[in-house]
């Protein structure tokens, strides 16, 4: 009897045994589990956080405004440059497009998005501190089924196209008028001299001298385009060397002293002696297209006075003033615009092209600097320049 009680009791602490080691086995084997699936876990984060990354690197790094609608018209997602493009700070995500964009023609694309699946080439304005000209293009997105699931907006600025477009019109249609006046002048003295005044040695020099003069202008106008054209392609080689800015203003003084004396002009120059870092030929250029305009436009019996000042130890700042009646307000900001004249007859008749300021404007910006002009009309205008100056051991040219 207690052979059996013994056995029994074995066998249920042999059974107890394996039960717990069993149980350790299992409990090992659901640890191992438990870390395998905390492992996946934290790898599918990370793949979901590399891929929402990449995802916003690409958003991002296109240029043109994306915008991604759900299917119920929400933003599900929008690049940096729908941001800037636009100007908003606040975080579109959730909104409907009218919310973010309250423009009229977008209300319209949205309708006919439900007839169409694609509208391309849909131009709006865009209100703000500078209009902007906006293309956008808009495609939906659908399931193999066919269910509609979104859709996405490309948004393409054309301000700057646009711009270029009117300043390329208006530019041909300035070159055009012109050149016509100098050209139909040449023909018609040409035939005038055909005709009869090639008999007539004192009609004939007057005649000649005439169509001379015209021919210098267009040669003149050709000249300033072609030069303007340069600077503002950015091809033109600026062959920079420390410049004595003061024997620069002496060398254009002296060209432009009979022209100064004939309008009984005095010509100052009070530059110290500085140095910048510069073309000589440009900035010769520059001072010869100011002085000349200071002289043209000036008081008669007047002054012209060429001064500067050290804004820090790299730049210095240099001025043109003369005291004549000076500019309108209206003109101011188109002053340096081609083929701009605040007074059109006047000009044309002294000789100008209409493009030495633009000229000037870009000279200086091509050497770094910048130019603006400040006048009241009455007292006076000048012309303001910045330029860089040179490192300290350079020797000027």
């Amino acid at each position: 009897m207690t052979f059996w009680v013994v056995l029994t009791v074995l066998v249920a602490l042999g059974a107890l045994a394996a039960y717990f080691y069993s149980a350790r086995k299992l409990d090992a084997r659901l640890r191992s589990a438990r870390e395998e699936i905390d492992r996946i876990k934290a790898s599918h984060v990370t793949t979901l956080a590399e891929l929402r990354a990449q995802q916003e690197a690409i958003f991002n790094s296109i240029h043109e405004g994306l915008l991604v609608l759900d299917g119920s018209g929400r933003v599900r997602a929008c690049n940096r440059a729908f941001r800037e493009l636009f100007g908003t700070d606040v975080d579109p995500i959730g909104k409907s497009l009218l919310e973010i964009l309250r423009i009229h023609d977008l209300a319209d694309l949205l309708h006919r998005l439900e007839r169409e699946d694609r509208v391309l080439g849909c131009e709006f304005r865009y209100p703000g501190p500078t209009e902007r000209i906006v293309e956008v293009n808009a495609t939906v997105v659908r399931n193999q089924a066919g269910d509609r699931q979104g859709i996405v907006l490309v948004f393409h600025d054309l301000s700057r196209v646009k711009q270029l477009e009117k300043s390329g019109s208006e530019l041909i249609a300035n070159v055009s008028h012109e050149l016509r006046t100098p050209v139909s002048m040449i023909k018609g003295y040409i035939e005038a001299i055909l005709s009869s005044a090639k008999d007539d040695p004192a009609t004939l020099q007057r005649f000649l001298a005439t169509i001379e003069r015209h021919a210098n202008r267009l040669a003149m106008l050709i000249e300033d385009l072609l030069t303007s054209a340069e600077l503002e392609s950015g091809r033109a080689v600026l062959n920079l060397s420390p410049v004595s800015l003061r024997s620069v203003v002496d060398g254009v003084m002296k060209e432009l002293e009979h022209r100064a004396r004939s309008r009984g002009i005095a010509m100052t120059n009070d530059l110290p002696d500085v140095v910048v870092l510069g073309d000589a030929d440009r900035l010769q250029q520059v001072f010869t297209n100011l002085l000349d305009n200071a002289i043209k436009y000036g008081k008669p019996e007047g002054k012209v006075i060429v001064g500067a000042i050290a804004l820090d130890e790299n730049r210095i700042q240099a001025h043109v003033s003369d005291d004549g009646p000076g500019i309108p307000p209206e003109a101011i900001p188109r002053i340096f615009d081609r083929f701009y004249r605040v007074d059109k007859s006047r000009s044309r008749d002294q000789g100008g092209t209409g493009l030495g300021l633009s000229i000037v404007r870009d000279i200086v910006r091509a050497h770094g600097g910048e130019v603006w002009v400040q006048s009241k009309p009455g007292q006076g205008t000048t012309f303001f320049l910045t330029l860089r100056r040179p490192s300290m051991d350079a020797e000027p040219a």
